[in-house]
């Protein structure tokens, strides 16, 4: 991309009430936002390009700083005393095995390891999660028949 272009894009998207510009051309993409008034008037447009390119950008010290030195995360209170029952796959979360059966298990189940918790549909495969540890189911983190992610966390297990 021709960096007169580039100058052009950053004055249309600065004179305009548009606040984010992204254009892809000969395979570099690139994108230009405003900053909002709260953060600081008068303020240079960020130029963000998302493909390396041979171009210098200024980056205003405050944008430095501000990616140097995070804002600490809040601290999140989790209960450690549960096991984490988590979905070794994407797909849809079954409570039983069939619409018309019984659930696997509900709150207060006893479980041990390889105890069926539920089913998880991908792709047309039903698989089963099994538990890892022996206790008491806590909390069932899901409903039937929603789509879970990898990794998501399914059931709380209090260990025996």
């Amino acid at each position: 991309m021709d960096l007169n272009y580039i100058k052009k894009l950053i004055k249309l998207v600065s004179d305009s009430g548009v606040d984010e510009l992204e254009v892809e051309e000969e395979g570099k993409k690139i994108r230009i936002a405003k900053r909002s008034v709260a953060a600081g008037a008068g303020q240079p447009v960020s130029f963000v390009p998302q493909v390396p390119a041979a171009l210098e950008v200024t980056v205003p010290a405050s944008v430095r700083n501000a990616a140097s030195n995070p804002a600490p995360a809040p601290a999140v209170a989790q209960e450690t005393k549960y096991h984490e029952v988590k979905s070794p796959i994407v797909g849809t979360f079954y409570r039983a095995p069939a619409p018309d059966a019984s659930s696997f298990v509900q709150i207060g189940s006893e479980v041990s390891p390889g105890s069926v918790l539920c089913i998880v549909e991908a792709m047309k495969l039903m698989n089963e999660i099994e538990s890892d540890v022996s206790g008491k189911i806590a909390k069932i983190l899901v409903e039937n028949g929603q789509p879970v992610e990898y990794d998501q966390v399914l059931f709380l297990v209090e260990p025996a």
